[in-house]
């Protein structure tokens, strides 16, 4: 792993430098500086496997902080596992860099093993080369066999439900674009909600044997709950006056830009999940436990597609997800 040699001489030292530290985790037998992570898998759990490409310009802004990137590469990914209902335990990095900067890479690998160790995640292995400024990611989780959670498998009848708040981050990208401009005290929480998401690790675990499907919300509410009816063969009906959005949202933009920026915004890598009727008591208590808030914010229906409604009543939506073949940050 990381064999190449298209940054110079000097490569080597810097994985040694920036991106080898002590190893933790003893399921690591073998972690960086072989030719491959050898790695123990518990008995009775299963692996689940996640990768993410992040490119300067599309993913992220060219101009953002390193601590600011590390920590949103490897949260945006533990994200993914915590849909899932995963522990998350190893990762690897295959980073492309426009040049090998002492002081950015200082500054990236210490907020980068910063989340590792809070999340107990290791680095196992990677690659380095010279280009483009982009990270790839692959995160490695475990869980118990027969208790992973998956988009496909909500039922007509069952409650929908959303962790924390909507549209944040989204205000914070815009923000960052000075497309909304605001004094710092307004600004700085929706920045901190685009550039360090905080996973939802403990509340998807609680979700295990209790949520018919999940998912996190990384392209927005409309499009991503389009996912679960679509692998579950179901239709939803979604009330409008349950969005939960938050103050600092609500405080600075009109209520239907604070909605678009809810149902439509993305990456605010909370969990969408749907919960029978017969197991609502238990969620309750599974959350507080987790010390995570969620939302009830609609119905799984016959039929397909989805269905606003506000004050009961139908209301016709236009929306659009993020595609990553038409946007760019």
């Amino acid at each position: 792993m990381w064999p190449h040699y298209v940054m110079g001489t000097g490569e080597f030292s810097i994985i040694k430098r920036y991106f080898t530290r002590p190893n933790q985790r003893k399921d690591v037998i073998c972690g960086v500086g072989d030719d491959a992570a050898v790695l123990k898998l518990p008995e009775g759990n299963q692996l689940l496997v996640s990768t993410d490409t992040l490119v300067s310009g599309v993913h992220f802004l060219p101009d953002i902080e390193p601590g600011d990137l590390a920590y949103k590469a490897v949260a945006v990914n533990l994200s993914d596992l915590a849909a899932m209902g995963a522990e998350p335990a190893w990762m690897t990095l295959a980073i492309t860099l426009p040049e090998a900067d002492e002081e950015w890479l200082e500054a990236f690998s210490a907020s980068l093993f910063e989340i590792c160790q809070y999340y107990g995640l290791a680095l196992v292995g990677g690659d380095t080369t010279r280009g483009p400024l982009s990270l790839t990611i692959t995160m490695h989780g475990q869980a118990p066999a027969g208790r992973i959670l998956y988009r496909a498998g909500a039922r007509v009848g069952d409650w929908l439900f959303v962790t924390g708040t909507l549209g944040d981050s989204a205000a914070g990208l815009m923000c960052l674009q000075d497309e909304l401009q605001l004094p710092s005290p307004l600004r700085r929480p929706l920045v901190n909600k685009h550039l360090r998401p905080r996973p939802k690790m403990l509340a998807g675990r609680a979700l295990r044997n209790l949520a018919s499907s999940c998912l996190d919300l990384s392209d927005g509410l409309a499009t991503d709950l389009s996912h679960i009816l679509t692998a579950s063969g179901v239709g939803a009906v979604v009330e409008l006056d349950q969005i939960p959005i938050s103050a600092s949202l609500k405080s600075v933009v009109e209520p239907e830009q604070a909605l678009q920026l809810a149902l439509a915004g993305g990456e605010d890598y909370e969990l969408l999940f749907t919960v029978p009727e017969a197991q609502k008591g238990a969620l309750a208590t599974a959350m507080s436990e987790a010390g995570t808030s969620y939302h009830c914010i609609g119905q799984i229906t016959n039929g397909s597609g989805i269905q606003f409604r506000r004050e009961g009543e139908p209301v016709e939506l236009t929306l659009s997800g993020y595609n990553h073949f038409k946007d760019a940050v």
